[in-house]
């Protein structure tokens, strides 16, 4: 049996870089390296990095840490265009419009959104029931509906956000698909049917959520938070004696709109009684659809707000107007969706014949007339806040005018993105010049 003798060297040689090449020797076949591969084989001395390498190599570096440092900057201000013209619009056309929802919380949820950085200029802040906000831009319920992204949606900018709508027990909602977008007309519809995660979910994130506040931004020592906890397990009786809003927020706050459960009498209110009582202590607002409930609540309690429909007639907008007055609700947002189809609709007919409720600028006619009614009829006395349609600074302006003391958006956000709260404040401040908000409410 013939062995392979291999022609080696030493290796000394082989660091010496004299091996030019290397052959193999079998006892069948002798097999010359290629002359490529030889050049790789070839020992060559190492030589030191050039200054000019090193430069090339320091400018790559730095230059790659700040390209870094700029991109996460630009992408966490909610004024960068890439949110507008890339994100939203590419999540919009890539995904259901479900899905597309629950991404966005899901992102705000773990503080990864962008934030407005821009403190709000004094001329936008307006009083209400008793409490100063920064700026009357709300973001209306349906969009958080399960209080899970609440400090990330007030990082948006919003001087007030709304969560829920929230029943007593958990439900699904309607079957899916249960939204739909009409692009066309920047508009939207949705039947998702009270769908909630239930009362004492929703009251464990509120809870969790100010026992948070309490360990990190209250500037208390942890043992004497956790002694005052324990004789205030929901925190919400240390956070008001620390004289902050129910929001934890500066010049924000926060409303918790109440539902009910669908297999409930249309006249039992009992459901709504169990809302104020579960969550109404961590609201500065709730909203509701009957007012009966507000006897449940203990000082200081949250303003009572009604939600109406922009379908009613004019009779059964004053018959409301008088009831609110006299039983002593807080205010009326005005309005809900519409189960009405405008003319001006342009979008695919198979998508407008869907059932549920539309908002969006089609809505705006109708909300805009039904607030005008109510601020006349009621002579300003009841404070309105103007939701339907809103899609820039002319649009809120224009509620203002027609009696808002605030206005809540939903569908521009859904279609403009993160930016649209900083948006409408810049617009505003550009149509107000030396005005200030409060200036022009009812002003025509």
């Amino acid at each position: 049996m013939n062995s392979s003798r291999i022609l080696s060297y030493t290796t000394r040689e082989l660091l010496s870089s004299r091996v030019s090449y290397s052959i193999i020797y079998s006892s069948r076949n002798a097999y010359k390296i290629p002359p490529t591969f030889q050049r790789t084989l070839t020992t060559t001395s190492i030589k030191a990095p050039t200054p000019t390498y090193k430069l090339k190599n320091f400018l790559i570096g730095t230059t790659s840490v700040f390209a870094s440092i700029f991109f996460i900057e630009y992408y966490f201000d909610s004024r960068a265009a890439i949110h507008r013209y890339l994100f939203t619009p590419l999540l919009r056309n890539v995904t259901t419009p479900e899905s597309s929802h629950k991404f966005a919380i899901w992102i705000s949820k773990w503080g990864l959104n962008a934030k407005d950085r821009l403190p709000d200029d004094e001329r936008l802040s307006v009083e209400v029931w008793g409490k100063k906000i920064s700026n009357p831009i709300c973001l209306a319920a349906g969009f958080d509906k399960h209080g899970e992204a609440i400090d990330g949606l007030f990082d948006l900018g919003f001087g007030y956000v709304e969560i829920g709508s929230v029943t007593p027990e958990p439900q699904p909602g309607n079957p899916k698909p249960r939204i739909f977008r009409l692009p066309e007309d920047k508009a939207v519809i949705n039947r998702y049917g009270f769908n909630s995660d239930g009362h004492n979910q929703v009251e464990l994130r509120l809870r969790d959520r100010v026992r948070r506040y309490l360990y990190h931004s209250a500037k208390l020592h942890p043992r004497t938070t956790a002694a005052l906890l324990a004789s205030s397990p929901d925190g919400v009786s240390l956070s008001d004696a620390l004289g902050t809003n129910r929001s934890l927020k500066e010049g924000k706050l926060l409303g918790i709109n109440l539902g009910k459960n669908k297999w409930k009498d249309a006249e039992d209110i009992q459901d709504y009684v169990k809302g104020v009582k579960t969550l109404g202590s961590y609201a500065d607002v709730l909203v509701i659809n009957v007012t009966d409930a507000r006897n449940s609540l203990h000082e200081p309690r949250p303003a009572i707000l009604v939600k109406i429909a922009p379908d009613l007639s004019d009779e059964e907008l004053e018959d409301i107007a008088d009831a609110a007055l006299n039983i002593g609700v807080d205010g009326v947002i005005v309005s809900n969706t519409t189960i009405s189809r405008p003319d001006i609709l342009q979008s695919d007919p198979s998508l407008i014949s869907e059932t549920g409720g539309l908002s969006g600028p089609p809505v705006k006619p109708l909300s805009l007339k039904a607030l005008r009614k109510i601020y006349q009829h009621t002579n300003g006395k009841l404070l309105l806040i103007g939701c339907g349609g809103i899609s820039n600074a002319q649009d809120a302006i224009e509620y203002a005018r027609a009696g808002a003391t605030l206005v809540q958006l939903y569908t521009s956000f859904v279609y403009d993105g993160v930016g649209k709260a900083r948006e409408l404040k810049d617009g505003i401040l550009g149509e107000l010049k030396d005005k200030r908000w409060s200036d022009i409410i009812g002003e025509q």
